[in-house]
């Protein structure tokens, strides 16, 4: 089952969330998103822990703007995020190794 609203996706997170993956990784992504399904969130993955949280952190690792749409595409794996970013519907600012290591941290995101 795919999930349809942003809250629904970044709330699914948590519960998809790989420890092992995330050994020895403290950092926070933040998501600027536009759009419908926009809104500021943050995760912060500590000590292989995830939590995600609503608005703004103030010294994000990691931000990754694009519209809500997009991002529950890319987290339920319909479009590649490399690919959004190449074509410039996704912007990277700050640490892209761990814009590109999300995806390992979440490895059954699309799974119910």
């Amino acid at each position: 089952m795919k999930v349809t609203t942003i809250q629904d996706v970044l709330r699914s997170l948590p519960a998809k969330f790989d420890k092992e993956a995330a050994e020895n990784l403290d950092a926070v992504y933040q998501f600027d998103l536009q759009g419908d399904q926009g809104g500021q969130y943050h995760l912060v993955v500590q000590n292989g822990t995830c939590l995600m949280k609503d608005g703004a952190h103030a010294d994000p690792h990691v931000t990754l703007s694009m519209t809500g749409e997009d991002c529950i595409k890319v987290l339920n794996g319909q479009v590649s995020g490399m690919m959004m970013a190449m074509s410039g519907r996704l912007q990277v600012t700050g640490d892209i190794g761990l814009a590109m290591q999300l995806k390992s941290l979440f490895p059954n995101i699309t799974k119910s």
